[in-house]
């Protein structure tokens, strides 16, 4: 071997493959020969032509054989581009005669799954770029159709799926997401299930209805279902009734998100501002034009100009400005330090809001009412819920970068690569990439 064998065989960077020879060729696949003064067009790209050196391997069960069965016709492989040229690995395969496992499939290569036409650093890369553009742009940048973009796409989160250690899942997340109206699906909404310990969807399914959920509970064993502490969801009763008609999630306690407790708690008072104004005179319907926003906005968070124009409201409508004080009481009690004082603050609201000529706030008072065991065991469990609305923003930028999605387990997993984001570091970033490379047969069977 060559000094230039030598370097371009480093550069290739496989072991027990050396790069045999190097060409140009243009798009028609006519061999261009560089001529001194004369720059190389941009569109040329580079072949490698590579031999093995080692001993195959067997690409069923990795053991080495001598015996070839078959000679296979040369194919090509699309790597990443070298200095902004393309870049394809030619190599002839053979087909192996196994004696361990009997198989007679080709030999195991270091740059490529079998069937693919892409090597695994390539796919990694595109992969990468993926996470934050949409697909048409990556497959533009590397000059390939988007779907080899997905295809590739999908194997390198298929290889880094089987790198993560299984989580036991203890805290479930149920919501729904709303597919909009342009959506020609029968059902307009999906429902996401997630591991909260963890952010992660790990079930999407059509619908939100309680068979819904029932068909998601099916496909879980006994023991997962015995490690399930509890289910955090919004105030839906399908998805309630779906959790207790399940026997063997008896042990499970049932949380309400608190940021549907107060989305039910901020209609009951817009719903009493539109009753004040409706019968307001001239002076309140100057100051609270416009003022829903603050109406909705916390006391705490609200500066001194706000709280001087909210007392100047009140003053003008008492009504409304009890209202306000029970919602913003709500606030505070859902960030109870436990479950004793949760529920005292909750009785203490239920006492406030049972008269019956408020009718808005009497709708908010049976709706807490029903479901007081599920509120107040966020004072015992403290679950993270905040990342079930977390995933529903994720959800959101995934589907508007890519225009829609029509396969959910595709969105499935690009959803939960995206929310365990293992690029977020530059090791994170190294681990990922080397994903895309070979790992060495003895290296793994130690691992194994």
């Amino acid at each position: 071997m060559g000094q230039r064998s030598r370097e371009l065989t480093q550069i290739f960077g496989y072991m027990g493959w050396v790069v045999k020879e190097l060409f140009f060729e243009d798009v028609r696949g006519r061999r261009v020969v560089p001529v001194a003064g004369y720059d190389i067009p941009q569109d040329v790209r580079v072949v490698l032509r590579v031999k093995r050196r080692w001993t195959a391997r067997c690409t069923t069960c990795g053991a080495i054989c001598g015996k070839v069965h078959e000679q296979r016709e040369a194919r090509r492989w699309k790597d990443l581009p070298w200095a902004g040229r393309p870049v394809v690995i030619e190599y002839a395969p053979i087909r192996v005669k196994c004696n361990r496992c009997g198989s007679h499939g080709e030999e195991l290569l270091a740059w490529a799954e079998r069937y693919q036409r892409s090597t695994r650093r390539f796919e990694q890369h595109m992969t990468l770029d993926a996470f934050s553009m949409p697909l048409l742009h990556v497959a533009t940048k590397y000059g390939v159709s988007w779907g080899t973009v997905r295809r590739a796409e999908v194997a390198a989160i298929a290889r880094w799926e089987a790198t993560r250690p299984e989580v036991v899942l203890r805290m479930v997340g149920l919501d729904e997401k709303y597919l909009g109206r342009r959506n020609k699906s029968e059902d307009k909404f999906v429902t996401i299930v997630s591991n909260l310990e963890t952010g992660e969807p790990i079930w999407i399914g059509f619908g939100r209805r309680e068979l819904t959920v029932t068909t998601w509970l099916a496909t879980l064993s006994p023991e997962q279902k015995a490690g399930i502490v509890l289910f955090a969801m919004d105030m839906h009763e399908p998805f309630k009734n779906a959790v207790r008609a399940d026997a063997a999630l008896a042990h499970a306690a049932i949380v309400h998100d608190p940021f549907h407790v107060m989305k039910r708690a901020g209609e009951a008072i817009t719903e009493v501002r539109r009753e004040a104004f409706f019968r307001a005179g001239p002076e309140m319907r100057r100051l609270g034009r416009g003022m829903r926003w603050l109406v909705l906005r916390s006391w705490e968070k609200c500066d001194d100009d706000q709280r001087a124009t909210l007392r100047r409201l009140f003053s003008l409508n008492g009504k409304l400005g009890r209202a306000y004080q029970i919602v913003d009481e709500l606030r505070t009690v859902l960030h109870a330090p436990d479950k004793a004082a949760m529920t005292t603050g909750l009785v203490r609201i239920l006492r406030r809001t049972e008269r019956r000529d408020n009718v808005p706030m009497r709708k908010l008072h049976d709706s807490l009412d029903s479901h007081f065991p599920e509120i107040v065991a966020l004072g015992e469990h403290h679950p993270p819920t905040g990342r079930v609305e977390a995933l529903n923003n994720n959800w959101e930028t995934l589907v508007r970068r890519a225009r829609g999605y029509r396969d959910l387990n595709y969105l499935l997993r690009k959803l939960r690569f995206m929310t365990a984001n293992p690029v977020r570091r530059e090791d994170g970033v190294r681990r990922f990439i080397a994903l895309g490379l070979p790992v060495p047969l003895n290296a793994a069977k130690r691992a194994a």
